[in-house]
């Protein structure tokens, strides 16, 4: 993903020093160029290519927070162990 826009930043580059070293083109063109051509559109793409990942480190931020405040290593099923609330010992369960 990165290779092309690197690439596209280096086509936009082109076109704007193409646009200031022409006859009848100005730097401020060349900015111009550069800005609308190449930075806004591809901060655009990068970004909503970006979305995934960016909620997949926030959905495992949120587990280790829940692990760090459930007190604990994740039980058998992935799911975070519960806390003991004010020191009271769990039921043990008989077998019928």
């Amino acid at each position: 993903m990165y290779l092309v826009a690197i690439a596209w930043l280096y086509v936009t580059l082109m076109m704007a020093v193409a646009e200031a070293t022409a006859p009848t083109g100005s730097v401020l063109g060349a900015l111009i160029t550069f800005a609308l051509y190449g930075l806004l559109p591809l901060s655009i793409v990068l970004y909503i290519l970006g979305t995934p990942g960016r909620k997949r480190a926030l959905r495992e931020r949120r587990e280790r927070e829940l692990q760090a405040a459930s007190g604990g290593q994740p039980d058998a099923g992935g799911h975070a162990a519960a806390a003991p609330q004010d020191g009271a010992v769990a039921p043990v369960r008989e077998e019928p």
